[in-house]
Order: structure tokens, then C-alpha cells, then sequence
């Protein structure tokens, strides 16, 4: 496919997704009573055949019936804590826009390696967004790549020289420190972060600070990420699972004001707060090495342990590249996965003290669900997938399992986008259990690991590094300009 015909077809997601978005969860009501009678069947059946009667007519040993009685419970706790969810993402509501005259002014920043011609169709999206010109600053990051990076990053330039400068390191220093750098020579009262494979849509900026503008006790936000690249069976896939985790599981968190990661594709967060702790974020370390991953999640903590409160803006919506193979998938997810342990630990440090006003119960809630998930998906992991060659007469329990797991992503993705690819829930359910799960035990185990795992390429000679003239915030060119070695 040429770079045009690609083009036109992102050009073409992009208004698909905005079109068929419904910004309010009101449809999610009418998942309630579906999970209410889910309950009740389930109660009911425990009770005409109970979990240990069922074990004995399958013939299964004592590790099998326990196991059994064990998911029940699980399962029975897991649709009680959905229910409570389900009603806080029903009530969920974005934050409606603010007018030009509230608008704050935005540093965007952009940091990339081995991105290619990616990185200019991000810029230009940015620079196609309904945010005043003059309130606008974008800052794109070269991290030392190995490709071309650097020379789509100046044609972004090239686009814009008084908002986009570009700063290019000698050498990969890793994503966080690029994020750093563009801290640092922001401008802006308000700090976005922006994937150099991600695309926004013209009111994705607008909506994103809307809830930083309105609530002075609101530190960070995160955006609403859709697929880009929906080309494959596990791009499909993963379009209804990220549905699921931000229009419900982030939605139902931000209800009671503490999303767990704003992801690096798309997230806003007050400079001066961030200027208060971008010293200890970029020297991070975990087990007495840096902390070269998860630098998402790392923030989103420091701006909890600070006490304010972290949202989800569903009308803020980026399109994000996702992996299209096996194997890009799982080292996607072991690197978020490895992040999750170490920010767990970090989170558990302070969410038992009164690090903010108000109530914590819903954001302690969350947080042991969250890490009873983990457990449990470590602990699981060999009896779910040696189950079915270990007792065959379990098979039909499993695929009722997973098809009653696949229900609330698939009829959430339904309700919200009213698309048939709701069907892509159960196959994703399968490749959870099946082919993904032994990402959490394993990540547990390698913690300490940073390596980022993805983007990637044969070392080459690389370039002069430069950085191209810097603007400021009022849309003019600083009188003094030039070449200057980055930082």
C-alpha cells in the first residue's frame, strides 16, 4: 500500500471513530441486569449442584474439585465487583469542553524511536487540532533512533516553525528520559504526552484538559485509546479489550477519581506539578537499576501520592498502532505487565494513608481487585491451560467460561460502538487463557528486567545531532536562533 492510500485510509478511521463514539455510558445500564441474572443463575446452580457434587460426577481428583469450588467463588466475586463497576461507569460523564477563553496553554510532547514516517502524521494531527495556534507548543523528541526518524520529525518542523521544535540525542536514552527533556523545555501550563505511532482527533486536545481546567484538585488525565491499525485478527481483538479497559475499567476508576495509568498515547498533566517531581521520576530505580519502563504508570502514581486526582476523558480520543503478531503482543504486554509489579508495589506504599481528601474506599477497592487479579492469574495459570488435556470432561465448563468471560467486553464494545466485531471478545478471551497468561507469573518472576523489547533495529552510523529553533507560546520564533546540541 502506498504512503497516500495509507494515509487516506487512517484519514478515514479517524472519522469512523469519531462518528460511531458515544461519549455517554448510559447504554452500560442495560448490561446491569444481565450480570444481576448472571449472579442469581449462578447462586442457583451452586446451590441445586454444588461445586464439590459437580467435581464427583466429573470424576476429578482432589486438586481438581478444589479447584473447581475455588472458581465459583472467584467467579461469583468477580460479576459482584462488575455490577458495582457497571454502575459507576453507567453514571460516568466527560468533562464538557471549555470555551477558547479558558483554554490553558498546551506543551505537547512527542517522544520517538524508530518511528519512521509515523512520527509526521502524528505531528500533523496535533497541528491540525481546533486548539488556538498561539496557545500551542510541540516539542518531538528523536531518541537516538537507528532509522529515519529524525528527518520526519524535521519535515514536521517544516510544517510549523513557530510551534514544532525538534531535539535529537546522540544516542537511545530511553523513552523516559526523552519524556524528560520535553518536560523540561515546556512552556505550557498544561503537559501532554503523545506516542510518536499515535494519532489524535481535532477535539481530542480541547477534551483532554477539560477536567484540569474545571477541577483545580484534578492532576493528571488520561485519553481514551482506540486502534489504528485495525488490520488482522489481533488488532480486532485488541480493539474490543482497550474499549473495555478505558471506557469501563478506567471509566469506573476515574468515578472515584483515581485512575491507576494514564497511558503514554495520550495524557495531560499540570507543569507545575510535574515540575515538582520530574527529579525523582526520571531517577527512578527498581532493585538498584533505573527503572527504564513504566514510566506511565510512575507518574500517574507521583501525582496520587500527591494528592490529586487522576480522570478519564472518553471524548479525548487517540488512535493508537497495535501489535499485529504473537509475538509483538506479548512483549508489549510482558513490559506493561513487569511495570504493573513494580508500580503496584510502589502504589501500595502510600494508597493506605490519607494521601487525599475524601473517600478512598472505591480507589482501595480497586486497587485489591486489581492485585487479587494478578495473583490469581499466576496461581491459575498451569491448572487453566493443563485442565483441558488433564480432564477432558471439563472442556464444556471451560468454553461456557470463557464465553461468559467474553459477555461484558462484547456486549460493552456492542453497546458503545454498535458493531458486529463485538465477536472479537471470545477469541480475545481464548488467547487470555490460552496463549497470554503466562505473561503475569512470568512477570513477576522478572521484575527487574527494563528492557523495552520493542522497536528495535541493526545498529547504523548515525547523524549530526541538532535541534531546531525554539518557539514560544505566542507563535513567533525567539529572536535569538540557531543549531544547538541537545541536551
Amino acid at each position: 500500500m502506498t504512503r497516500q492510500s495509507d494515509s487516506q485510509s487512517q484519514k478515514q478511521t479517524a472519522a469512523h471513530v469519531s462518528a460511531s463514539t458515544i461519549h455517554s455510558t448510559r447504554p452500560v445500564a442495560l448490561l446491569i441486569p444481565v450480570l444481576i441474572a448472571t449472579v442469581i443463575g449462578q447462586l442457583m446452580l451452586m446451590f441445586r449442584c454444588p461445586p464439590s457434587e459437580l467435581a464427583q460426577r466429573m470424576n476429578l481428583d482432589s486438586f481438581g474439585a478444589m479447584a473447581m469450588s475455588s472458581g465459583f467463588w472467584i467467579l461469583l466475586a468477580t460479576l459482584l465487583v462488575m455490577i458495582w463497576k457497571m454502575v459507576l461507569v453507567a453514571r460516568y460523564r466527560p468533562t464538557p469542553a471549555p470555551a477558547d477563553a479558558d483554554l490553558p496553554s498546551l506543551t505537547v510532547i512527542v517522544p520517538a524511536y524508530n518511528e519512521g514516517a509515523q512520527v509526521l502524521k502524528t505531528i500533523e494531527s496535533i497541528l491540525k487540532s481546533d486548539y488556538p495556534a498561539h496557545l500551542l507548543q510541540i516539542v518531538s523528541i528523536d531518541d537516538g533512533s537507528r532509522d529515519d526518524t529524525w528527518h520526519w520529525i524535521q519535515k514536521g518542523c517544516d510544517l510549523d516553525r513557530a510551534r514544532v521544535i525538534g531535539v535529537r540525542f546522540t544516542k537511545n536514552r530511553g523513552k523516559r528520559e526523552g519524556l524528560y527533556e520535553g518536560f523540561r523545555r515546556a512552556r505550557g501550563e498544561i503537559v501532554v504526552t503523545i506516542d510518536s505511532d499515535s494519532e489524535i482527533l481535532p477535539d481530542t486536545l480541547r477534551n483532554l484538559v477539560a477536567p484540569l481546567v474545571a477541577d483545580p484538585t484534578v492532576g493528571g488525565v488520561g485519553g481514551n485509546v482506540r486502534v489504528l491499525n485495525e488490520r488482522g485478527l489481533i488488532a480486532r481483538m485488541l480493539d474490543v479489550w482497550y474499549t473495555f479497559s478505558f471506557e469501563f475499567m478506567r471509566a469506573s476508576e476515574s468515578q472515584v477519581g483515581t485512575v491507576s495509568c494514564c497511558p503514554g498515547a495520550l495524557s495531560a498533566y499540570r507543569r507545575s506539578l510535574v515540575d515538582s517531581f520530574r527529579e525523582e521520576w526520571v531517577s527512578q530505580t527498581f532493585m538498584g537499576q533505573p527503572a527504564a519502563i513504566g514510566e506511565d504508570r510512575a507518574i500517574t502514581n507521583l501525582v496520587l501520592r500527591r494528592g490529586y486526582k487522576v480522570l478519564f476523558q472518553s471524548n479525548a480520543i487517540v488512535l493508537t498502532e497495535v501489535p499485529t503478531r504473537y509475538v509483538q503482543l506479548c512483549k508489549m504486554l510482558l513490559r506493561w505487565a513487569r511495570s504493573d509489579v513494580r508500580e503496584s508495589i510502589v502504589m501500595a506504599r502510600f494508597l493506605f494513608t490519607n494521601f487525599r481528601e475524601g473517600s478512598l474506599i472505591g480507589t482501595r477497592v480497586n486497587f485489591f481487585w486489581s492485585l487479587l487479579q494478578m495473583v490469581l492469574a499466576s496461581l491459575m495459570f498451569l491448572p487453566a491451560v493443563l485442565t483441558p488435556f488433564l480432564a477432558p470432561a471439563a472442556i464444556p465448563v471451560i468454553a461456557a467460561s470463557l464465553a461468559a468471560g467474553a459477555i461484558l467486553p462484547g456486549g460493552l464494545y456492542l453497546c458503545l460502538r454498535r458493531s458486529a466485531k463485538a465477536v472479537f471478545a471470545v477469541p480475545y478471551m481464548a488467547l487470555a487463557v490460552f496463549g497470554i497468561s503466562w505473561i503475569t507469573p512470568y512477570s513477576f518472576l522478572t521484575p527487574h528486567k527494563s528492557s523495552w523489547l520493542t522497536r528495535t533495529l541493526p545498529a547504523t552510523a548515525q547523524a549530526p545531532v541538532v535541534q531546531l529553533p525554539q518557539p514560544s507560546l505566542s507563535g513567533r520564533l525567539p529572536k535569538e536562533s540557531g543549531q544547538q546540541l541537545a541536551a
